[in-house]
């Protein structure tokens, strides 16, 4: 089984960075796409970014590219998401994904809170 925890969220002001990790444990990862979602209260759950297993191919949602970007390392099992010039509308708590075993595991989520 795959576990992921995410880290790296707090409160920041606008303009400024974050970067979110992402780590798996329990199996290795470095075959599959993962993903960031967010998700903002009363709001549905959002595409944030995935990465493919070799890291090669990236994609973005719209509200979010040239500011974010996503990377791995699949040497420590991680994924991570860059996050700079961060606005008020993009706090949210941040959860990673990836499938295993023909399910959809998440993390426990990271809160990004961007408030001046």
């Amino acid at each position: 089984q795959v576990q992921l925890v995410e880290s790296g969220g707090g409160l920041v002001q606008p303009g400024a960075s974050l970067k979110l990790a992402c780590a798996a444990s329990g199996r290795s990862v470095s075959d599959n796409t993962l993903g960031w979602f967010r998700q903002a209260p009363g709001k549905e759950r959002e595409f944030v970014a995935q990465i493919s297993s070799s890291g090669r191919t990236t994609d973005y949602a719209d509200s979010v590219k040239g500011r974010f970007t996503i990377s791995r390392d699949n040497a420590k099992n991680t994924v991570y998401l860059q996050m700079n010039n961060l606005k008020p509308e993009d706090s949210a708590v941040y959860y990673c994904n990836t499938w295993h075993g023909g399910s959809l595991v998440w993390g426990q989520g990271t809160q990004v809170t961007v408030s001046s």
